[in-house]
Order: C-alpha cells, then structure tokens, then sequence
C-alpha cells in the first residue's frame, strides 16, 4: 500500500533492491525493546549500504497502547542520541492506532502511519537525502500523503487494507 499509493519515495527502491531488514522482537517491555532497539541502530549504522538500508523493527507485544508508544518514541530519539547516531539513522514510527496530535482517532490522515503491528522505521539518513529531490519537496511528504488519503477517504483505505491483510 505504500508503495502502490507513493507515500514514501524512498520505499519502492529499497523493496525492489531487498536492501529491507525486517526484524520481528517478542519484547514486552520498553527495557526489552531498548535492547533490540540497540542492537539494530548499531547493525545498521556499521552494515553496508549496499546490503541493508533501512530497518523495519517490528514489536507486536510491546507498546500496544499508542500513548505509550508515542511516550516511547521521545526515549528512542534520545537513544540515538546517546549511541552519536544523530544525523546518522532517524526513526520514523508507525502503530495500530497511530493518532496525529489535533486529530480524532477516525480521521484518515492517522493512516499515514499506522501498520498491522507497532513498528520502528530505521531510515539511514544517507538514503533520504540521496533521493533526487529538494529539502522544500522532503517537507511536502507529509501533506501530500495526508492529501492523498483524504481524496481516497476512509472507506477506501479500509478496503485496500482489508484487500491485503
């Protein structure tokens, strides 16, 4: 879906070349999921380029609870951080229940960042800034993919999701 609706111009390249780690954890707390966390900003920042770009940290038993996870998300910043990967790797998060600060729970544009399973996107900052565009057209993402999800309203996006699950 991401791919097919251009929500990310990064994603398709990335697929096609299978340069996507996908990790699932079985953490249940946020001690459990900062290890795993660890563990993969350090793989990613010493692996090849050429190999793995990007990471899909995958936690479907921890931080089930968006508001907690959206708590989570400020640790995890400061993580990298703390690991001097700042500037290096950013972590983009998606969730079940993903809710846009201003927004009620239903509106379409939370489906720009909700997934099946709460999730740390892993994005080798390298990868953003060698896509073929502007910094102005990298701040247009956000809008366009909301745009984009409110000209195919709900209904629609509840039927592509039900289409692919």
């Amino acid at each position: 879906m991401v791919i097919g609706l251009n929500l990310c111009p990064f994603a398709e390249r990335v697929f096609k070349a299978e340069k996507i780690r996908y990790v699932v954890t079985d953490a249940r707390d946020e001690t459990t999921l900062l290890e795993e966390l660890a563990g993969e900003l350090k793989m990613l920042a010493s692996s090849e380029i050429s190999l793995v770009e990007t990471t899909l940290l995958i936690h479907p038993h921890a931080f089930e609870n968006f508001l907690d996870f959206n708590d989570f998300l400020a640790v995890a910043d400061r993580f990298v951080a703390e690991l001097d990967l700042r500037g290096v790797i950013q972590i983009a998060s998606f969730h079940p229940d993903y809710q846009f600060a201003g927004t009620d729970a239903d509106a379409v544009e939370n489906y720009t960042n909700r997934s099946p399973f709460p999730m740390l996107h892993l994005l080798r900052e390298q990868s953003i800034s060698e896509v073929p565009t502007d910094a102005n057209a990298l701040l247009e993402i956000p809008r366009r993919n909301i745009a984009t999800l409110r000209a195919l309203g709900t209904e629609a996006i509840l039927k592509k999701l039900k289409a692919i699950s």
